[in-house]
């Protein structure tokens, strides 16, 4: 091999590396994406069973049930569609009635139920979770003040 092509090989062999991380890094990204969704959007386009989504929007009024041990049933609602919603464990201090909360998780095989594995509620009395404020601004559902 001459100098040439020995520099040719190196440059080549880099670049191959580079690519071959990138496609790894946009690999791992694309399997860590969770969607937002509010429960009209998903009145309209649903989601298949197993796929991770973030679901916001509002804790429907009467509809937080505790059943035995850790577990709580409630409805999430965006004032034109509901989805319940089944969590276990301990939820947030804050989390109640008519206040704004975001829910990470995954539709049951049956795809009515969503089974969320973190639920996060506003930490004081002004603020909501801006992606679930700016789209129930856009619905004209909420006009609360803050974000």
């Amino acid at each position: 091999m001459t100098r040439k092509q020995k520099r040719l090989a190196v440059i080549a062999g880099g670049m191959s590396f580079i690519m071959a991380a990138v496609i790894l890094i946009l690999f791992a990204f694309g399997q860590s994406v969770s969607y937002f969704y509010m429960p009209s959007d998903l009145a309209k386009t649903p989601v298949g069973p197993g796929t991770r989504i973030r679901l916001g929007g509002l804790v429907e009024a009467g509809s937080v049930e505790r059943g035995g041990g850790s577990t709580v049933r409630f409805a999430v609602t965006d004032g034109s569609a509901r989805v319940p919603v089944t969590y276990t464990g301990i939820l947030p201090d804050l989390f109640r009635e008519g206040q704004g909360v975001v829910t990470e998780g995954v539709f049951d095989a049956g795809g009515s139920l969503f089974a969320a594995d973190t639920v996060l509620a506003k930490h004081d009395e002004k603020y909501m979770p801006k992606e679930v404020a700016d789209r129930m601004k856009k619905d004209g559902v909420w006009k609360g003040e803050g974000q």
